[in-house]
């Protein structure tokens, strides 16, 4: 696996940008799998970074993932690096910047703000996560569920082993109370919605894992509350009752108003300025040992796509 990374401006050497004409075999391809085959070693999830921002185009002109290449069309490819990701520990800039980001430490758990883009563990190409950079800070901390890569806000380590039977069973029993703050493509119809349908996990035609509504699934219900509607989008509030993987994003898929940024589940609509999925776990309710609630402000990089959207009007 490879750590990708696009290369700056300043970085570009003369004749980095491609532009690569479609030949006959490829007429009818997808754009997303042409640009694959073209990136070897390059994850899906950034081909559709590269399409959404307009670094990808055809023709001159932005294009959507999906939309199928006609014999001759002309594709700008940008410059990619990939390289092997480094291997060890985590970096001591990343150690010092969770270690900001610890909300709350007790003899029992810990509260930490994750950021968007660190994953919770090692793997698929990724040398370390939020778990090993917790280990060091303390060793004892373990934790007790987890959040996606891209979504950020609270997550709970438990201190010992008491601590993390205790806090998983709350979990598992939905006594734990769970909110986010997202960004839906489009307008609900309603002020408050309830989406009770079960998700199951398959992997689709392009071999991507992902989550759907399944009858044959796991229970699952989230609550979406509109804190307040602006153009073509809309920003709730998610209250989900049980914690399936992409939970919010799978329901959200499914009544049509997938989540901003959502590279799996929406890559073709992305607000301006929007770098990451709009998905933030912003709090907490936990009761034990004691009751209390944690809360995360919104990231300022979300918080600034808020502000265009205000500006642009309803």
């Amino acid at each position: 696996m490879y750590a990708v990374q696009l290369l700056m401006s300043s970085q570009r050497e003369p004749g980095s940008v491609r532009h690569v004409e479609v030949g006959e075999d490829r007429d009818g391809q997808r754009l997303d799998n042409f640009l694959i085959g073209q990136l070897d070693g390059v994850p899906r999830s950034l081909v559709y970074r590269l399409v959404r921002t307009g670094q990808v185009r055809v023709n001159g002109g932005r294009a959507r993932p999906m939309q199928k290449l006609r014999c001759g069309d002309s594709v700008r490819i940008p410059p990619v690096a990939c390289k092997p990701p480094s291997s060890g520990a985590p970096p001591e800039k990343l150690v010092n910047e969770i270690r900001r980001r610890v909300i709350s430490a007790t003899a029992e758990y810990c509260i930490v703000d994750k950021p968007a883009g660190l994953a919770m563990h090692a793997g698929s190409g990724l040398s370390y996560g939020l778990v090993d950079v917790m280990t060091r800070l303390d060793s004892a901390w373990r934790p007790v569920h987890r959040l996606d890569r891209a979504t950020s806000g609270l997550v709970v380590f438990a201190a010992t082993r008491t601590a993390l039977a205790t806090l998983q069973r709350c979990f598992a029993e939905r006594e734990v109370s769970k909110r986010y703050l997202a960004l839906l493509s489009g307008q609900l119809a309603q002020d408050r919605i309830t989406v009770d349908a079960p998700l199951a996990k398959i992997r689709d035609a392009s071999g991507q894992h992902r989550v759907v509504v399944d009858e044959a699934g796991q229970p699952a219900r989230t609550h979406f509350r509109v804190l307040e509607r602006l153009a073509g989008h809309v920003y709730v509030e998610a209250e989900i009752e049980t914690g399936r993987t992409h939970q919010i994003r799978a329901h959200a898929r499914h009544i049509n108003h997938p989540v901003a940024g959502d590279e799996r589940y929406n890559p073709e609509a992305c607000p301006d300025g929007l770098r990451r999925l709009f998905l933030h776990s912003h709090c907490l309710h936990l009761p034990w040992p004691e009751e209390q609630v944690f809360s995360s402000p919104l990231p300022p990089e979300l918080g600034a796509v808020l502000d265009q959207l205000r500006r642009t009007g309803p």
